[in-house]
């Protein structure tokens, strides 16, 4: 009987890990320079923690979660989003009570959710995220949002639309609650059961419904955008004026709902309007968030970040046709001849690894010919060969494969020799 990866997973081999490598590297890079540092949570965490963090209401919490009992008999859950997690690291290991703040996170790693299986959407997949915690200040939002463009336009994407609304504070949001009540309560059959539920529980994930957005009473809603207050509307505005004075276009979208519980005021999505890329357009999407560390047994701290799937990211750049600069070739193969030839091409082997270079050999007694095929085959820029004669006389020839040129050189002067020629000749 065969085992197949389970349905939602996937294997990433050779030729396709490297391209994940490279936008990790670039992730982290770039989180450099904004002073954001990585946190590593664990990938399980107890189901309270998200049943709380997250909210009730979601279908993250009331649908798509691998939660299980362990053998302690406790609830425990595969993380299904990272800032749930990162906040209560936050709170327990009282990172709030640092001098230095705003605290700014980011993390990479696997997520879980059970939804249904599509292109660009596993049930685990890998996420990249930051969070900044700390702030109140308007323009940490606007940073937030410029973080999130360049992870995109650092690897060579360009059709992207950034969309943005607020949500407005606690004031503003029971206001609009309100009138998203009393519009859609007498449309209330005719709406799918989620969105019945959702109704009472927190009818702004209504206008997020995927099964009655094309339902008439969705075009009407009321615009969260005419009832914030005046804290709020000012608060809007000055993320507005930051990104105009950074020079990022954005465009306003008063339905725009995230799908998590805890945001309020700045939410975003990132979207990407390339040709063939799908039907599901939204790259990655985040907002500001209060009350969440709270949730979790921490002071009263507001917060704001976004996260981003790796496998969309990937697909995003297929879709624009962008080859990431990815070398697939091998500096260094050799080819060894005889016993005593073999015995020597290790300890050169293992010498010019530790001086940094890329090197590989024969482990299966091919002959000769057959090595020089697998070098080739292996992009090899060039192949050391070592025969009886090489041994005896403590020299190795070494072939460039781009030009022909084969030269005979002191076994004892390879690796000067290989690191000239591999930094661009002698």
């Amino acid at each position: 009987m065969s085992i197949n990866a389970p349905r939602g997973t996937q294997d990433i081999l050779p030729g396709a890990s490297e391209k994940w490598q490279y936008v990790e590297k670039k992730l982290v890079d770039l989180c450099r320079r904004y002073h954001y540092k990585e946190i590593r949570t664990p990938i399980f965490e107890h189901t309270e923690l998200f049943q709380r963090g997250v909210g009730d209401s979601t279908d993250i919490v009331q649908k798509e979660m691998y939660t299980f009992e362990d053998r302690g008999g406790r609830s425990v859950t595969l993380r299904p989003e990272g800032t749930a997690s990162v906040v209560r690291s936050f709170v327990q290991n009282k990172v709030h009570g640092s001098p230095n703040q705003p605290t700014k996170y980011f993390y990479i790693g696997p997520m879980f959710r059970y939804e249904r299986p599509q292109q660009g959407r596993q049930r685990q997949f890998v996420q990249f995220g930051i969070e900044a915690l700390g702030s109140d200040d308007p323009a940490i939002d606007a940073e937030v949002l410029a973080l999130a463009l360049d992870s995109y336009r650092e690897m060579g994407l360009s059709s992207l639309r950034l969309v943005l609304n607020s949500l407005g504070d606690l004031e503003s949001r029971e206001a609009h609650r309100n009138a998203l009540i009393r519009h859609f309560d007498p449309h209330r059959d005719e709406l799918c059961a989620d969105c019945q539920v959702r109704l009472d529980q927190n009818p702004l994930r209504v206008l997020d419904c995927k099964k009655d957005r094309d339902h008439p009473a969705m075009a009407t809603a009321p615009s969260i955008l005419d009832y914030l207050n005046t804290y709020s509307k000012e608060y809007f505005d000055k993320v507005k004026e930051y990104l105009d004075v950074m020079g990022i276009e954005y465009e306003i979208d008063p339905n725009l709902v995230r799908g998590l519980d805890y945001y309020n005021h700045t939410a975003f999505e990132i979207m990407s309007d390339a040709e063939g890329f799908g039907a599901i357009t939204t790259l990655s999407g985040g907002g500001r968030y209060t009350g969440l560390v709270e949730e979790v047994g921490g002071p009263a701290t507001s917060g704001i970040g976004f996260a981003m799937s790796l496998e969309r990211l990937l697909m995003a750049l297929e879709a624009e046709g962008v080859e990431l600069p990815i070398d697939e070739e091998l500096d260094c193969y050799l080819v060894a001849l005889g016993e005593e030839a073999e015995k020597v091409s290790v300890r050169v082997a293992y010498q010019l690894r530790k001086a940094g270079i890329q090197v590989d050999k024969d482990y299966l007694g091919k002959k000769m010919k057959a090595q020089f095929k697998t070098a080739d085959r292996l992009g090899a820029k060039f192949v050391l060969i070592l025969g009886d004669r090489e041994v005896e006389e403590n020299v190795i020839n070494v072939k460039d494969m781009v030009s022909g040129e084969q030269k005979e050189i002191p076994l004892d002067d390879i690796e000067n020799h290989m690191k000239k020629q591999l930094l661009g000749g002698e």
